[in-house]
């Protein structure tokens, strides 16, 4: 089959390079790509946000299945628009809808749905320009660090971890003032939990679901962690402090009944679950939902997957992805 990876980094170049192995692959095609794509790939120059163009590339090349990458076409509902195309109806789009999208698009939608679902997460509230002043004193209750959140898309980078209650009020105001834009026009502020970090990737046919190697990235620019987040500044997988008693909490606990939550709020969601934990002492809580793959976990995670990727995303799309062992 004709395939189609939309984005431009190294997790759409692991995902081209894993897809290009596979025997079903006849002409592979990515958007727009980059230098390392361009060696396995045919690379497209289009935005990954312009449905209108991505529909004439699905058209002109016979493409069967669009993988997408990144967050932003996600949460702009490119998985709808495919749905309502006639032309783009049979095409295999890998990915949630964007009602499935919104527990990356806004991080108050994603706490309500743990919350909703008993899902294991730290206490919050949400706050926008308006209740500026209860922000405010919310932070008076909490003890330090402050963990200020944008609300919505904010390329990684929308999470403040302050020290010091004058400051958190300070940057709680910067934040709804725009300091990241339409994203931070609600903040989300949230009780600081402390542990170490990890990833878990499902990966979710809507009704069956595979849970996939786990990663951990790195986050904070510079030596020792010191700096501000970034997008991701490297990742390794396995988790060496993943053992099996901490994984079976995680996929009873915060796996099986996001799934389940998925089910009984009628969500279509064909596509990847990035679910960001935290371990504290011994237990597991959810710091954030993406709903795609990250970057840089995608280049430690998918090659240790040994199994067709695109006879495991035919599956995923059919919902037959029980019948796969990974």
């Amino acid at each position: 089959m004709n395939i189609l990876v939309l984005g431009s980094g190294g997790r759409e170049h692991t995902f081209a390079y894993q897809l290009a192995k596979s025997s079903r692959c006849k002409n592979l095609f990515v958007a727009p790509g980059n230098a390392g794509t361009a060696a396995i790939a045919t690379n497209i120059n289009l935005s990954v946000t312009d449905f209108a163009a991505i529909k004439q590339c699905v058209v002109d090349n016979n493409i069967n299945m669009v993988v997408v990458g990144p967050e932003d076409p996600l949460v702009q509902g490119i998985v709808d628009y495919f749905a309502s195309t006639p032309e783009l109806q049979e095409v295999q789009i890998i990915g949630p809808s964007q009602k499935g999208a919104l527990l990356e698009g806004s991080k108050e939608r994603a706490k309500e749905f743990m919350m909703a679902h008993n899902i294991p997460t730290a206490g919050y509230a949400s706050f926008t320009p308006e209740t500026l002043a209860a922000g405010k004193q919310f932070l008076e209750t909490l003890k330090a660090p402050y963990v200020l959140k944008a609300d919505g898309l904010a390329a990684g980078k929308g999470v403040l971890i302050i020290q010091d209650l004058d400051q958190a009020k300070a940057s709680l105001e910067e934040m709804l003032a725009g300091q990241f834009g339409a994203a931070s026009n609600t903040v989300v502020i949230e009780e600081f939990l402390d542990g170490i970090e990890l990833s878990v990737f499902v990966l979710t046919d809507g009704k069956n679901y595979k849970v996939l190697p786990t990663a951990k990235d790195y986050k904070r620019i510079g030596e020792g962690d010191k700096g501000l987040n970034t997008g991701g500044m490297g990742a390794i997988s396995p988790v060496p402090f993943a053992d099996d008693v901490l994984m079976q909490k995680i996929e009873q606990r915060i796996v099986i009944p996001t799934v389940e939550g998925l089910q009984k709020e009628n969500i279509d969601y064909k596509g990847f679950v990035f679910i960001g934990l935290i371990k504290v002492g011994d237990e597991p809580f959810v710091i954030e939902y993406n709903v795609r793959m990250g970057d840089p976990e995608t280049e430690v995670v998918l090659p240790r997957i040994k199994t067709d990727l695109v006879a495991v995303f035919e599956a995923t799309y059919k919902q037959t992805l029980d019948n796969f062992t990974f």
